[in-house]
């Protein structure tokens, strides 16, 4: 349940309510009984610390590398991986032709 902040416009009273969202607003303030209790506008009740999130942070072995962020390969390591021949040996196999069988008469 959220909590909200409420102050008396009558008196300056300020106090924190916890209750639902659908739960009516209160009106009355408990300190002077006037009509003037107000919900006020406050910040969120969360704030975002460190040096971030990152969608690699919860991923297989990643575990012990939070807060890491996305290496990019060199570019050293491209040329170098690049230079390879391509590995023919895992294309698969070309189809078998296949025969129509011919008219005898």
């Amino acid at each position: 349940m959220p909590i909200y902040a409420y102050r008396c416009a009558a008196c300056g009273h300020a106090r924190d309510v916890l209750q639902k969202i659908s739960d009516p607003l209160l009106t009355v303030c408990p300190a002077c009984g006037a009509e003037a209790f107000q919900k006020q506008v406050t910040a969120a009740g969360f704030q975002l610390k460190g040096s971030g999130w990152y969608v690699t942070d919860f991923r297989g072995g990643n575990a012990g590398k939070a807060g890491s962020a996305i290496t990019e390969t060199a570019p050293a390591e491209t040329a170098a991986k690049s230079d390879k021949p391509a590995d023919t040996s895992a294309a698969a196999p070309a189809p078998a032709p296949t025969s129509t069988p011919s008219a005898s008469s």
